[in-house]
């Protein structure tokens, strides 16, 4: 019943940083160090503090302030 549980909370916890990832614009697959004890920690502060891939684009699509001539 612990295992069922233990792999139930990892599925989900997989998952859940595969979709952060994702939407970071990092791949996917980055998700599966959660289940590594202590590079899931190393990965969280990876991205707490990386520069996301996500908002380079979008600071690339945003024109500056200089360009608007007002």
């Amino acid at each position: 019943m612990m295992f069922m549980m233990g792999a139930m909370f990892g599925i989900v916890g997989i998952v859940a940083f595969w979709r952060i990832s994702a939407k970071a614009g990092f791949p996917g697959w980055y998700a599966f160090a959660v289940v590594i004890p202590m590079v899931n920690v190393l990965f969280i502060l990876f991205l707490a503090f990386a520069e996301w891939p996500i908002e380079r684009t979008r600071s690339m699509a945003q024109p500056s302030s200089g360009e608007l001539g007002a």
